[in-house]
């Protein structure tokens, strides 16, 4: 069938890529079939905006179709006729229609990916969502792009595919947990691992591989660190990543909220009572405090920047927070008892 793909368009023979793509974008949510649910009129209406658009938009197969028409991608005039001699460079997309058979466009990379993702990224998913591949997210309506299939035609309607669909990209990402100590994962550390290699299928290769794993100060309980390149192996050399599930083990001196510290000490009685200096504890190293005279048991005292220090384009620093604990003496001599009998009355 000779078709005018310009007219199919609503553009003229002289109307640039942006006039071209304009038209297209209004078209196509148009008739896009979610938008028109059993609409076979629609279905072909899209199909051929989509065909119109993916050869008027490429400079090699425009000049094609403007110098032997459409007969120059359905097999029936000018040379390189076929949807294969017609085939310029870029990415593809297939769709299957049961009538007809599977069909390819070629899009011209990056800007025709660009396209889809503004049109269909709210419908579909959006962009960068779950198992997304560089391309759309989370959807089975479109290929080409991310690993997507069967759009176009029957096997556009929100994913109830009445047609072929393109094989999923393999997964070769591997996860992995390590239980680090709560002062390595407050103070950062570098710890060693150790890998048995494995490829795609998961048969293990018997190769044992060592990485050491550095734990950047501050990292949070469920936090994941990606080592590029550690996961599993494709038959054709491809290689995913490792991501290590950080566990934190508790530690019997502090607890943690962000990135403040809690902790206890105990003062002596009479520190407490008549003030003075006392040793606190941190997590780099005891510091001497002034201790307020007549502090109370429970008090707290605040250790400006003793907390987790975690490094960054802005460096944040938490506090430590220490709470007091008056230490009474078990024993007495019988001079010190006396001594505080007497003062009894007056405390």
């Amino acid at each position: 069938m000779n078709k005018d793909l310009y007219e199919v368009l609503g553009v003229d023979r002289s109307a640039d890529e942006k006039k071209l793509k304009s038209a297209y974008r209004k078209l196509a949510k148009k008739y896009h079939p979610d938008a028109n649910p059993g609409d076979k009129e629609a279905e072909q209406k899209f199909k051929d905006i989509g065909e119109a658009y993916a050869i008027l938009s490429d400079p090699e197969k425009r000049k094609l179709y403007d110098q032997y028409g459409y007969g120059a991608f359905d097999g029936s005039a000018g040379p390189g006729a076929g949807a294969g001699g017609a085939a310029g460079q870029g990415g593809a997309y297939q769709y299957y229609d049961p009538g007809t058979g599977s069909q390819s466009f070629h899009f011209s990379g990056q800007d025709a990916e660009d396209l889809f993702r503004s049109m269909f990224g709210d419908i579909f998913g959006g962009a960068g969502g779950s198992n997304s591949a560089g391309g759309f997210g989370g959807s089975e309506g479109f290929g080409g792009f991310g690993g997507f299939s069967g759009f176009g035609g029957a096997g556009a309607q929100s994913g109830r595919r009445r047609g072929r669909t393109a094989p999923r990209q393999e997964n070769l990402d591997m996860t992995s947990s390590l239980s680090v100590s709560f002062r390595d994962a407050a103070l950062g550390a570098t710890k060693r691992i150790q890998l048995q290699a494995a490829s795609a299928d998961g048969k293990a290769s018997g190769q044992v591989t060592t990485l050491d794993v550095k734990i950047p100060a501050g990292i949070n309980e469920g936090q994941k660190i990606r080592l590029r390149g550690k996961g599993l192996v494709s038959t054709d050399g491809r290689k995913g990543d490792l991501y290590i599930e950080i566990h934190i083990e508790p530690d019997p001196q502090y607890t943690r909220d962000g990135l403040d510290l809690y902790t206890s000490a105990k003062i002596p009685f009479t520190t407490a009572a008549l003030g003075g200096e006392a040793k606190l504890p941190t997590l780099y190293g005891d510091v001497s405090c002034k201790i307020p005279a007549g502090i109370q048991s429970g008090s707290k005292i605040r250790l400006k920047d003793k907390g987790i220090h975690k490094e960054g384009k802005a460096p944040k620093h938490g506090d430590e927070f220490v709470e007091i604990n008056i230490a009474v003496p078990r024993k007495l001599s019988p001079e010190a008892r006396k001594k505080l009998e007497e003062l009894a009355p007056m405390i």
